[in-house]
């Protein structure tokens, strides 16, 4: 029986980084999340929402969908809106890559763009707005419970069963804090023992993907009780690392892969031995038009 494109999302590939660390007893691992047929983690998350949402009768075909999203959440959401023939409109910050805007249109998405003066948080009133006054229904991955719940059933196991349960620390740059969220809670069932340490910007700093919330926009999905450590990442460090992972290891990524990883570099340098998975979050070719790989 053939499959269709969906069943394509997750079981991504768990590699090693060869010539990242230093230290023999440390394995680095790298979940390869851009190889989901949307391009990112994403797709776990918009997968598991619209579905989730389907079968519960909460929308159809009929529903005026919105979102506000920083770029990979959107794809997600068009390229699956698009499989179940709904209609979506993206809301995101008019300093968007090209890639993103123009890959939301080609699935065929109506996308919204915002001040980038008020960033993400302005694409989230907008949409919150068009809510409240004009009936539309968001997913709002940011308090979707959909969302954290696809790392714990798909994210969290893959990890579990591809390192033979050896993992001992996973890092991931947080967001919408769902792959986090969901992935630690999944782990933590598994061996308690198991240290999750979530990746967050230097003040300052923007990195597209990683967030350092003010209160009142702080997803409210996000549990600090499930994350052990937090590590800051500036953004020149993301930067470079994004571009150490394509020279060194042949893996095309993005801003918020390099910090995912150097934040997995510097939890290295305190720790004797270990097995690290770190993940990396999207591909570097909706990057190709910011100024990321410049020399």
């Amino acid at each position: 029986m053939f499959k269709n494109i969906t069943d394509f999302i997750g079981n991504t590939p768990l590699i090693e980084a060869k010539t990242l660390l230093k230290n023999p007893n440390i394995t680095l691992l790298l979940k390869m999340e851009g190889h989901n047929p949307g391009g990112s983690v994403k797709d776990r998350a918009a997968y598991n929402m619209i579905k989730s949402a389907l079968d519960r009768g909460e929308i159809d075909k009929n529903s005026k969908l919105i979102e506000a999203t920083s770029g990979n959440t959107g794809i997600a959401l068009a390229m699956i809106a698009g499989i179940f023939k709904l209609k979506i409109e993206l809301v995101m910050p008019e300093n968007s890559t090209k890639e993103r805007v123009q890959t939301m249109r080609a699935y065929g998405a109506k996308v919204t763009l915002t001040s980038s003066d008020i960033g993400i948080e302005g694409a989230r009133d907008y949409a919150e707005q068009k809510v409240a006054e004009e009936g539309y229904y968001s997913f709002n991955q940011f308090a979707n419970d959909d969302n954290w719940k696809a790392h714990y059933k798909t994210t969290g196991p893959e990890i579990w069963n591809d390192t033979e349960g050896k993992i001992t620390h996973f890092v991931s740059a947080m967001g919408t804090t769902g792959t986090i969220m969901g992935t630690s809670t999944y782990l933590k069932e598994k061996n308690t023992n198991i240290q999750i340490v979530g990746a967050q910007p230097t003040d300052g700093s923007k990195i597209p993907g990683i967030r350092k919330w003010e209160k009142a926009y702080l997803p409210k999905i996000f549990n600090p009780n499930k994350v052990d450590q937090v590590i800051e990442v500036s953004e020149a460090e993301a930067t470079a690392m994004a571009k150490r992972l394509g020279e060194e290891e042949g893996v095309f990524s993005g801003m918020s892969s390099g910090g995912s990883v150097t934040a997995a570099l510097k939890l290295a340098e305190t720790l004797e031995s270990g097995v690290i998975v770190a993940v990396i979050c999207d591909r570097g070719d909706r990057y190709l038009s910011s100024p990321l790989f410049d020399d």
